[in-house]
């Protein structure tokens, strides 16, 4: 019997399927989406910020537990844990999803331009809207 899948809001490099793959997971029923009050947020790594009125935007991927436990506590991103989200696919209805985010946010000053510009080029190549692309920095 083939292990239950769960929906992930994934928002930064983990949206490209091929990512995932390599990351040694079996990636299916990708789906743009946002979910709302959240912004983006980037230091060393990117996470997601609650943020009234802002919108975050991604891919709803479903994995199961054991891939998203996998995924998460490889080198570097043991900090993240899951948190339950309402994640809004183009064209479906709200749904709820685990989404992965550090428990401390990145201070303000904390920059990574390559992960930044990387990101853009997903969005860009996955058409997400243009004014959220260049806000990415």
């Amino acid at each position: 019997m083939d292990p239950r899948r769960v929906d992930g809001f994934f928002y930064g490099l983990f949206m490209d399927t091929e990512v995932l793959r390599q990351a040694g997971t079996q990636p299916s029923d990708p789906r743009p989406a946002h979910v709302d009050d959240f912004a983006l947020r980037i230091g060393r790594r990117a996470t997601l910020v609650p943020s009234p009125g802002a919108r975050a935007f991604g891919m709803l991927i479903a994995l199961t537990h054991p891939e998203l436990r996998r995924l998460y506590t490889a080198p570097g991103l043991e900090d993240y844990r899951p948190e339950a989200v309402i994640a809004h696919p183009s064209g479906g209805p709200a749904t709820p999803a685990l989404c992965y985010n550090l428990l401390q946010a990145p201070e303000p000053q904390e920059r990574n331009p390559e992960y930044a510009m990387r990101l853009q080029r997903v969005l860009r190549d996955m058409g997400f809207p243009p004014e959220y692309v260049d806000s990415v920095e």
